[in-house]
């Protein structure tokens, strides 16, 4: 009998080890190898990085970047163990003292309190390889499978190893997955800055992320952070002192920030830069022959922007449309017929609106459907809830999808970008006021017409031809010009200051006077002109035609921001730059850019031509950066207005920062009714002057002060004596109602 029981006893044992050896070994299903251990796969998010070392966003699937045990905070891990598996440091994987407890209490006693017998460890094997559905044999094999796994990580890793690999893999809800995407996103932190509150809190919400969500049950997660913090005092990590101030801090969720691509810094910039990395990716092949994944694989994209100076810009952005110029629109139109559509018919609008309504999400998930034109319109004529933009946050309102449409027509768009002249690197990237709700991209996508920013172009040809200088002398006369087939082309000025005097050159460009212009273009054909500004960066279709010297044509801001950078770089094109390098999810360059560059013009010409557009600030369109924003450093500058100031323009210079900004309406016939308010001196150029003011205040930045670099010898006299008198003069006038082309 004895012999038996011992047989049936040893038997016992040799299936159990036979079993456990089949599992290790795949018999009975997927095992993962010692190569899998080594590199467990997971969706990692690829992470955008500002110049400033900053994380501007992340393109993902599951929004993951991993983190070592390093860079955790002590907190953290003292929850976790105290939490989750008490025992931790005493156990290679599986607890059997944990598992009897279970069996015991749990399972006979039927004590669910008693809490349950997974270690972290096997929760990571869970994470790392996730259950499918299965049915109740297929879990218990399963779980024993777990077993294994954790024990075969308790030997490839170190118990810190497994530590960090645990927090990268488990998911805190809104879309926040690892520890590092879940400090981000609810307390605006990096994991080894998170307090004992913060940590007790995300460690809480590991039991049930719905449940626990600090956003949508603050009271639930304040309940579940104190068990956390109270499982610490037991486990010896906190005092009762510690526990008990602690547990009547209240939960703080004013850093809370949703990790989506359409909130955060730099929004326009990271879905330009998501088409650019896209097509690198897809040219691009990692070493096992696949091409990267931009949403899989935890590329870290390297680029120029600079967070501190884009978070000024979208703060000059908004402070101004947002406030002011936005309010004076409102009121300038308010009541009209057709508002915020100006000069258009009836007919014209409804064209308007209907191509809006066909461009939409809406429309095109209910064509999808099947559903007639005639039902379509009845959808959008239909009152439903809905949330609409407005400068103070969201509106949650009751409105037809077409009224939510005629009301987005309203706001004034803006598109800005900040170039460093030397090396091409941009800044800075403001492509709209907000990308949730508007996501055309002004700054690359838009191409609007340019207007008087273009004169410096023909100006620099003038120059560089060595046949004028700033201070010669032209008639500021009407001038007109034949056209083969068509009448003469004769424009005319916007005002009538000094007509029929001789100007100089740097006072014509400062007053941005048409006839100068005009006489200038008949001199030098426009096919050079264009032929200069290719060697600038500006590659937009132009017509050969005399009226392209005030600005006819289309153009992006990052084009015309770029040619103008030149201008700071004596006279040397850098192509904008947007990303330094990239680098995979271990740190390895795969690639690294630099400067692409091309000689447009020579030093001097470059640097008379920032002689003139100083000019501008000085005693022309742009002397507001003086006397109301009260910024004296070296500014080089040009504003521009089209016609029915349907768009409005500022370039300002620096000698290390070149910004490009177009303001105007999403469409043409959308702008103000008079040239006061709709010019770009008075709509666009001080979005430049609050974005500057910031950046010189902005101590960490310590932006250069320095003016631009004059050759060491120049060939013609740049000080135009007599413009002095009528300089003195300029300045007594506020240029705010001096309209121009």
């Amino acid at each position: 009998m004895k012999k038996t029981l011992w047989l049936i006893f040893g038997g016992c044992i040799l299936f159990v080890v036979l079993f456990f050896i089949g599992l290790s070994n795949g018999l009975f299903g997927f095992m993962p190898s010692f190569e899998d251990l080594e590199n467990p796969e997971s969706n990692l998010a690829s992470e955008i990085i500002s110049s400033d070392q900053q994380i501007l966003g992340t393109y993902f699937i599951e929004n993951r970047t991993n983190v070592d045990y390093s860079e955790l905070s002590p907190d953290l891990v003292d929850a976790l163990i105290a939490t989750e598996d008490v025992r931790f440091y005493q156990h290679s994987g599986v607890d059997l003292k944990s598992l009897f407890r279970v069996a015991g209490k749990t399972i006979i006693g039927g004590n669910r309190s008693s809490g349950g017998g997974s270690t972290v460890t096997q929760q990571l094997a869970k994470n790392l390889f996730p259950r499918k559905h299965l049915n109740k044999v297929s879990l218990a094999v399963r779980k024993l499978k777990e077993w294994v796994i954790a024990v075969k990580l308790e030997r490839n890793y170190t118990k810190e190893e497994i530590i960090a690999m645990y927090f990268n893999t488990v998911e805190f809800g809104n879309n926040s997955f690892g520890i590092r995407t879940a400090a981000q996103t609810y307390f605006g932190k990096e994991p080894d800055e998170l307090t004992l509150e913060e940590s007790a809190m995300l460690v809480g919400m590991l039991k049930a992320t719905t449940l626990y969500n600090p956003v949508r049950n603050p009271e639930n997660a304040t309940t579940r952070r104190n068990v956390v913090m109270h499982q610490m005092l037991k486990a010896g990590f906190i005092t009762q002192a510690v526990y008990d101030s602690c547990k009547l801090i209240p939960i703080d969720m004013s850093n809370f920030s949703q990790q989506d691509h359409q909130y955060g810094l730099a929004t326009y910039f990271r879905e330009y830069l998501r088409q650019q990395m896209l097509t690198w990716c897809a040219a691009h092949r990692k070493p096992d022959g696949k091409p990267y994944n931009l949403y899989k694989d935890g590329l870290k994209i390297h680029t120029t922007i600079n967070a501190r100076m884009q978070a000024h810009a979208e703060e000059a952005v908004n402070e101004w449309l947002g406030g002011q110029l936005q309010d004076d629109f409102y009121q300038q139109l308010k009541g009209k017929p057709n508002a915020p559509f100006s000069n258009v018919t009836k007919a014209e609008v409804q064209r308007f609106m209907n191509n809006a309504m066909r461009l939409s999400d809406r429309y095109r998930n209910l064509k999808k459907a099947g559903a007639t034109e005639e039902e379509i319109m009845a959808d959008f004529k239909t009152k439903v809830r809905m949330k609409v933009f407005s400068w103070h946050g969201e509106i949650d309102t009751v409105m037809s999808p077409w009224d939510s449409l005629w009301y987005h027509k309203w706001f004034l768009h803006c598109g800005l970008m900040s170039i460093e002249p030397q090396t091409g690197y941009v800044r800075a990237y403001v492509g709209g006021i907000n990308y949730k709700y508007f996501q055309y991209d002004n700054v690359s996508q838009g191409e609007r017409q340019v207007g008087s920013t273009f004169k410096p172009f023909v100006y620099t040809l003038a120059m560089q031809e060595g046949e004028y200088a700033p201070c010669t002398e032209v008639p500021n006369v009407p001038v007109c010009i034949s056209q083969p087939g068509q009448d003469d082309w004769c424009p005319k000025n916007s005002g009538h200051e000094r007509e029929g005097e001789m100007v100089s050159l740097r006072w014509a460009l400062a007053h941005s006077v048409n006839f100068v212009t005009a006489y200038l273009i008949k001199r030098f054909p426009p096919e050079a002109v264009i032929a200069l500004t290719r060697k600038m960066g500006i590659t937009a279709d132009m017509e050969a035609v005399p009226s392209i010297c005030l600005g006819t044509m289309d153009i992006s801001v990052k084009e015309m921001t770029s040619a103008m950078a030149t201008y700071a770089n004596k006279g040397i094109h850098c192509d904008p730059m947007f990303i330094t390098r990239i680098e995979d999810k271990h740190g390895v360059i795969l690639e690294e850019f630099s400067p692409v560059q091309q000689e447009a013009m020579d030093e001097q010409t470059a640097y008379l031509m920032v002689d003139l557009m100083k000019g501008v600030v000085e005693e022309g369109s742009g002397i507001r950066l003086r006397f109301k924003y009260g910024l004296t450093q070296p500014i080089a500058g040009k504003t521009g207005t089209t016609q029915n100031h349907s768009d409005a323009w500022f370039m300002g210079l620096t000698p290390t920062l070149a910004t490009g900004i177009w303001v105007g309406g999403e469409l043409r016939s959308i702008h103000f009714t008079s040239m006061a308010y709709g010019q770009g001196a008075r709509a666009a150029l001080p979005v430049w002057g609050l974005y500057m003011q910031k950046i010189y205040a902005d101590s960490t930045l310590n932006f250069p002060q320095d003016d631009f670099e004059k050759p060491d010898y120049l060939s013609v006299d740049i000080y135009c004596k007599q413009d002095k008198t009528h300089r003195e003069e300029s300045e007594e006038n506020d240029v705010e109602d001096s309209p121009e082309m």
